[in-house]
């Protein structure tokens, strides 16, 4: 029977055995008063429980002492007590849990959930990208100003800052398989509507609930993977794992490449309602969120949750679901699980009796408060004197250092490209003074020129394009504009005389200081006063450089995966920081376009193992009742830091490029010392 099995193998002392498995004291207790399952008139704990019957050993650790409305007051255990008896069960738990995940072994589940949860986080990778890559699109839809695309940018920063505390909390409640299939659902769900709503003010709101929905994407797929993983194999998997946040960024790359500037893509239904290519690149971008929760409904929810939480059951049937799947890959179908019964950790019991005639929706707000609670006593509970003090200290500076400097970097990079691609634009203007042009036909697209003091009689400007023209001080007398499309050009101080305008985009603000005589707008065309256009080769120009930048992160990648368990993580963490505040002090040395595309390559390709290393000490570091909170908390105030880091740095485009780079290279300097004074958790069990 299933009670003769679990005696198997355990002592009689109600302690750790020679495999190192634990079985309670009462049941030693009844074994040795000679209780049997034949003896007459059973009682409590001779009674056949739900999963005998699949064969799940009972689990005897931990057991909670049901309460009925209120406990009488010699029940109620002094909460430090409770406190120290349930850590005493949770460092029994992790050296158990580690012996287990040794004997389930390393093999075909945990590459399935590899990739499943690879799926994840390349959807985080993703939409780091989205708003960027459509935005030159998107200002002509919207007729967005700079200060517009400036919030549009920033509010999936800010978005993904609240998911990352959100879901990271119940993620420690409720589940990490749950917690996540709900996140990446309210992801997909919101980049879905952002991919057809029209308004600025609510595409805005769905890119910032998008990015709540997969802020709790990186907290929890780390925590998740971390815990079927055994000591020897963690560092590198979980430096592995991070491989497809660049995978996300290559496949958002790739898609506007070959999405956005096929204008062709699009349809329209009058002018209220438009959807362009941009509009099927935010479409398509939502595909590896919603291939991750087909996939994690696959997948089980993690055994070291359950029984942090009380339930052996649960937990016991995935273990042994990962010792088969991987035994059977290896060709070892025979090898039984030989784990019977497995340390649970002590509830608190917090049963409400609300009544057989309770409402509803009395019920529901009961259970949404006990959840609140519960989530924000996790979060308020990190304050054990060692996590609060020493560890989180270290790893909030050392995250919010390297998160200023590596998003301030790569946001503030392309602006002070495109800077520096206006200069040389600007620098081959041509220039016309007193030109005098009559009955002539232009029909050709005018492009960066400036005409002073000319005079134009009799001319037809028809069927052409013009951008970043200035005319000042000068005539047109009688002349014909006719559908004329135009970016950054400008009449200053200039007279009109008996002119049409019919079917332009020559708006009267376009008129500047100037005076218009019997001249007549017609048909004005509608849409948005432009800063400049996005033509084909500026926005390829723009995937092709962020393809270059997440492409560099690999070899990173595979270093840090090879070297985590062989050097340690701080180790890796400083190493890497130093070598990124090199390189990126070379980046002031850089002169032409090409050299600092270069030179920023070479820093996002060393500063990916610092992130790595970041990852795995802090799914290390937390015990596993509060990790997805602790990381939820810390990945919120990386997310802060970047908001700060790009606000700080563009503000420098145009103005110097030294303050932005010494400023970032002094940040990863101050965060390689920090490095330092963070524990060494390599060959640590995962407490």
């Amino acid at each position: 029977t299933a009670r003769a099995k679990m005696d198997d193998g355990y002592g009689r002392d109600g302690r750790q055995d020679g495999d190192g498995y634990y079985r309670n004291d009462s049941r030693a207790n009844d074994d040795e008063g000679g209780h049997s399952d034949s003896t007459e008139g059973h009682d409590e704990d001779d009674e056949i429980y739900e999963g005998e019957y699949q064969g799940i050993p009972r689990a005897e650790s931990g057991k909670t002492v049901p309460v009925d409305g209120i406990a009488p007051q010699a029940q109620i255990r002094d909460l430090a007590q409770f406190e120290a008896e349930r850590r005493k069960d949770q460092e029994e738990l992790a050296q158990q849990y580690e012996t287990i995940l040794q004997e389930c072994g390393h093999g075909k589940f945990q590459w399935t959930l590899y990739f499943v949860l690879g799926l994840a986080l390349m959807a985080d990778g993703v939409e780091i990208f989205v708003v960027g890559f459509v935005l030159p699109s998107a200002e002509k839809d919207m007729c967005l100003s700079e200060e517009s695309k400036g919030m549009l940018g920033l509010i999936v920063y800010l978005g993904m800052m609240v998911g990352a505390f959100l879901w990271g909390g119940l993620a420690d409640r409720i589940g990490r398989r749950q917690t996540l299939l709900i996140s990446l659902s309210i992801n997909s769900v919101f980049a879905f509507f952002s991919s057809f709503v029209q308004g600025y003010s609510s595409f805005l709101l769905c890119r910032l609930l998008s990015g709540v929905g997969i802020g709790g994407s990186i907290p929890i797929v780390f925590s998740y993977y971390s815990e079927f993983l055994a000591q020897e194999k963690r560092g590198e998997h979980l430096s592995w794992l991070c491989m497809f946040w660049m995978i996300g960024g290559i496949y958002a790359s790739a898609m506007a490449w070959a999405i956005i500037p096929h204008y062709g893509w699009s349809f329209q239904m009058g002018s209220a309602y438009q959807f362009h290519s941009w509009r099927v690149f935010v479409l398509v971008c939502a595909f590896p969120s919603v291939a991750a929760i087909s996939a994690l409904t696959t997948m089980p929810e993690s055994p070291r949750f359950f029984l942090e939480n009380g339930k052996h059951d649960e937990a016991w049937m995935i273990l042994k679901q990962v010792h088969d799947t991987n035994m059977r890959a290896k060709g070892y179908p025979e090898r039984v699980f030989s784990v019977t019964t497995i340390k649970t950790v002590k509830q608190m019991d917090e049963l409400v009796d609300m009544g057989e005639g309770t409402a509803w929706h009395q019920r529901w707000r009961m259970k949404l408060s006990d959840l609140f609670n519960q989530v924000t006593y996790s979060t308020l509970s990190l304050d054990y004197v060692k996590y609060i003090i020493m560890i989180p200290t270290s790893v909030l500076t050392s995250i919010s250092l390297l998160s200023l400097s590596y998003y301030g970097l790569t946001v503030w990079f392309p602006d002070m490209i495109k800077y520096l691609q206006k200069q040389e634009y600007s620098s081959r203007t041509k220039v016309f003074i007193k030109e005098k042009v009559e009955h002539v036909t232009f029909n050709f697209t005018l492009e960066n020129q400036v005409h002073r003091n000319g005079e134009y009689f009799n001319n037809k400007f028809m069927n052409l394009k013009m951008k970043s023209m200035v005319f000042e001080d000068s005539l047109f007398e009688e002349c014909y504009f006719e559908d004329i499309t135009s970016s950054n050009t400008f009449f200053k101080n200039c007279t009109f005389i008996a002119t049409l305008f019919y079917n332009t985009d020559l708006f009267k603000y376009r008129l500047i200081n100037s005076k218009l005589v019997n001249s007549t707008f017609l048909h004005n065309k509608e849409g948005c006063m432009l800063s400049d256009f996005s033509d084909e080769n500026s926005a390829y120009m723009i995937y092709f450089v962020s393809f270059l930048g997440t492409l560099a992160v690999l070899p990173g990648n595979i270093v840090s995966a090879l070297l985590m368990d062989k050097i340690g993580r701080l180790r890796m963490l400083a190493g890497s920081s130093v070598i990124s505040c090199v390189s990126c002090f070379f980046l002031s040395f850089g002169n032409s376009e090409s050299a600092m595309i270069a030179l920023l390559c070479l820093f996002g390709g060393i500063s990916i193992a610092s992130w790595n290393a970041l990852d795995v000490l802090t799914v290390e570091l937390y015990p596993s009742d509060k990790r997805c909170t602790a990381f939820g908390f810390l990945n919120a105030l990386c997310k802060l830091a970047a908001v700060l880091g790009i606000s700080i740095f563009t503000s420098f485009v145009g103005i110097t490029k030294a303050v932005p780079i010494l400023f970032a290279s002094g940040a990863l300097a101050a965060g390689s010392f920090l490095a330092f004074k963070l524990p060494e958790t390599r060959g640590q069990v995962l407490q």
